[in-house]
């Protein structure tokens, strides 16, 4: 066989990659599907808080700001005859501690909502890879039986405790224990 027929071989053929696009892309918009039906599922107070959050977290709200602040400061320092709330601006502090008060409600709630999301997001992960542990266990099995069958010698400590099943309570523990996180509070 000559070298080029050797590379050809190697090399993952257009099929493939085709294939594994559109799997790829299916998979993309089953969870951003998902995702959509969520926030179509939200509450008005939730778009609300989103909306406030985000633009909170916008060059936009700091430029608003140093503007607000900048002009309040003129108006009541500069501009005398225009003064509204002399220095040390007593209004102004009582305007922006409320400001603060809804603000951080806004994004608390906005908060919550995208802890929500990354939990699910985190459970399909969970669910993902301990069905694939057991797809791999199984794959395991087949493989030694097929192994048994041709005659191979395939019994070692490690394949022994790869085929157990997994249990996650135990990982857990054993998580617990080697970082010393304590889950009581």
């Amino acid at each position: 066989m000559t070298a080029k027929k050797e590379t050809a071989k190697k090399r993952p053929t257009r099929k493939n990659n085709e294939s594994l696009e559109r799997e790829t892309e299916s998979n993309v918009l089953k969870i951003a599907g998902m995702e959509q039906a969520e926030k179509a599922n939200r509450t008005l107070g939730e778009k609300v808080s989103e909306m406030v959050a985000a633009f909170c977290g916008s060059m936009v709200f700091v430029y608003v700001h140093i503007a607000w602040f900048g002009g309040w400061i003129v108006v009541n320092s500069v501009l005398a005859k225009y003064s509204f709330d002399p220095f040390p601006y007593t209004f102004l502090t009582l305007v922006v501690s409320l400001e603060a008060i809804f603000l951080s409600t806004f994004i608390l709630i906005s908060q919550n909502q995208e802890t929500r999301l990354s939990e699910r997001r985190n459970h399909l992960d969970l669910q993902i890879n301990m069905l694939a542990e057991q797809e791999s266990t199984k794959t395991l099995e087949l493989l030694q039986l097929i192994a048994k069958k041709i005659g191979v010698d395939c019994e070692d400590k490690e394949t022994k405790a790869l085929l157990e099943p997994m249990e996650p309570k135990k990982l857990v523990e054993q998580i617990v224990s080697a970082t010393g996180e304590n889950t009581q509070n």
